[in-house]
């Protein structure tokens, strides 16, 4: 149990460096904390009910909403994306092209 709050915890912290008016993908953060299953990040971010943890603004690979978004489904994730600034190229999806976010690499660099 202690191993998966840690990791939890730490997709949690990842997910706090996505910048307003930007997304990052479960792979990518999954990727950043070291693991190579990025539903466990679905499950860290479906579970938390933490509103400073900006959850929303994770998204499929293709930018796609997750439908079952814990705080309200995709609606309320499109709401709050929106509130960031950020515009959809479809209904449910998210231009990644323009708004995707790529987190630093531990030398400084971008990922």
């Amino acid at each position: 149990m202690e191993e998966k709050e840690s990791l939890f915890t730490k997709i949690r912290d990842a997910v706090a460096l996505i910048p307003k008016g930007k997304v990052s993908t479960y792979g990518e953060v999954a990727k950043y904390v070291g693991s190579k299953d990025a539903r466990k990040v679905g499950w860290a971010v479906y579970g938390n009910q933490n509103r400073a943890v900006p959850c929303h603004r994770v998204v499929a690979k293709d930018g796609s909403l997750a439908e079952k978004f814990s705080l309200g489904g995709w609606q309320e994730q499109k709401q709050r994306l929106e509130n960031d600034g950020i515009e959809f190229s479809e209904e449910k999806k998210v231009d990644l092209d323009k708004y995707h976010f790529s987190f630093p690499e531990k030398d400084g660099t971008k990922s």
